[in-house]
């Protein structure tokens, strides 16, 4: 059933959004209005633009590595451990930075369409925060990598993801050698050399989860030529270089000598030995394969409408990113025009990232004063940046509407409502971020609370505002 106009607006705000909050006005066209956000959106926030970047998460290492390196060469008793740890709470420190910055733009942001895309983006491109060269890295994927690209083609927005330090670190490209290269045709020539090694993680996880997804078709000789084709991709600071081109910390660098050489072939087609530019030339054509419009086409539909994604509007999806050659724009507007996608009830359950997000903006919070809400992510089974594998988070109710998971949302709506007090009626909160879809059943539960505060714990536990 298609939503009525009160629905609409709802759907708008908290399907396409993070959450409507109670000062926000209700467009009379939202589905304008969801496309021309982003003309105003701003990929580079202020609190977000003021952290420290990949670069300086190299020097850091690089520091580390150097000062380990200067006490061996000198003979100088050193504890590795203790510096390996002071470069960890320093990580730890810049990783929280990153999660504060994300949440409160998170809050704040007056383009929540955008703003859901990025955080759709990262968990399509998903690393950890689970390595130690990547604790302090990866919310400078999102940062320096996504928000740039949110808006623009999919292709660019694939190779500004793979070349990041993050993604390149994340899946042990950094230091991936071709086994016929320069560098380890020398290195063989060495008393005792060990071979040196072709890193296959990335070349598997570009065709498997960032273009054309499973069972589509390639083959493990294919994940192989593009490993060989993508052999050489390396960035500054983080990796040593015995033989090497130097670069500025955290830049990516391509490295001829590390670099397999020869033609490739890549599901039956031919790329010419050109250096760099063999892999680049493989992911632009990745970008815009057909299996890769499909694989896209799927998830965002399901991301933003069901869990099992409408055939037809999959099927528009994946036409409109071969025509368009992957324009982001052309597929966002596929979404906002589907009917599909204003059906009701709602049918999304929201993970515990967009709970938690939708559940400040209700109460118009605007900023993240300590790592504590860090943790409650964590409680809730979903931290930031850290979905300990390259796949990201599942995207369905099934993974997370198991009892003690809502039980664990009871608790924090009831912890955030405690915090709020009497400041908000939640009867009057109500129907103002749940337009059209708040139930006579929920209306009364609140209405008959003993005290704002269980008014409040109750909305926020409610079904139709744990739905989106």
């Amino acid at each position: 059933m298609i939503a009525a106009a009160s629905d609409v607006r709802a759907i708008a705000g908290n399907r396409f959004g993070l959450g409507l909050r109670a000062a926000d006005p209700l467009p009379t066209d939202p589905r304008a209005d969801l496309l021309a956000q982003f003309k105003t959106y701003e990929p580079h926030p202020d609190g977000i633009a003021a952290l420290p970047g990949s670069a300086a998460m190299a020097q850091q290492f690089r520091d580390y590595i150097q000062a380990i390196r200067a006490a061996k060469q000198a003979g100088t008793p050193i504890d590795d451990a203790a510096i390996r740890q002071t470069l960890r709470r320093s990580y730890q420190d810049n990783y929280g930075g990153q999660a504060r910055a994300r949440i409160v733009s998170a809050l704040t942001t007056a383009t929540p369409f955008p703003e859901r895309l990025v955080h759709f983006w990262a968990n399509h491109f998903a690393v950890s925060a689970d390595k130690l060269q990547t604790i302090g890295l990866a919310g400078t994927l999102e940062f320096e990598a996504i928000r740039p690209n949110v808006s623009g083609n999919f292709g660019d927005l694939l190779f500004a993801v793979e070349r990041h330090p993050a993604m390149l670190l994340y899946l042990d490209q950094a230091q991936s050698i071709g086994p016929d290269s320069t560098i380890a045709r020398i290195a063989a020539r060495r008393p005792n050399a060990r071979p040196r090694g072709l890193n296959e993680n990335l070349g598997r996880e570009i065709l498997e989860l960032h273009t054309l997804g499973v069972s589509s078709g390639y083959s493990q000789a294919d994940v192989q030529e593009l490993a060989r084709a993508l052999s050489g991709w390396s960035i500054g600071g983080f990796v040593r270089a015995p033989i090497g081109m130097e670069a500025p910390d955290g830049a990516f660098v391509f490295q001829p000598q590390w670099h397999e050489p020869g033609d490739r072939i890549l599901l039956g087609k031919r790329y010419l030995a050109t250096g760099e530019g063999q892999a680049r030339a493989m992911l632009a054509a990745l970008a815009v394969h057909p299996a890769t419009a499909r694989h896209l086409a799927t998830k965002l539909a399901r991301h933003f409408v069901a869990d099992v994604p409408p055939p037809a509007l999959v099927d528009r999806l994946a036409k409109t990113h071969i025509a368009t050659n992957g324009g982001l724009m052309a597929l966002y507007g596929v979404l906002v025009c589907g009917p599909e996608a204003w059906a009701v009830p709602t049918p999304k359950f929201k993970t515990p990232w967009d709970w938690t997000v939708s559940s400040l903006r209700a109460v118009g919070a605007a900023t993240a004063p300590d790592l504590r809400l860090v943790g409650a992510l964590t409680d809730l089974g979903q931290p930031i940046w850290r979905s300990g594998s390259p796949a990201g988070w599942d995207d369905i109710a099934a993974t997370w509407a198991a009892p003690d998971a809502l039980l664990r949302r009871v608790e924090l709506s009831g912890r955030i409502a405690a915090r709020i007090g009497d400041r908000i009626d939640a009867r009057t909160l109500a129907p103002k971020i749940l337009p059209g879809v708040l139930t006579p059943a929920t209306a009364q539960a609140i209405a008959r609370a003993d005290t704002p505060q269980q008014g409040l714990a109750l909305l926020l536990a409610a079904p139709e505002f744990l739905r989106r």
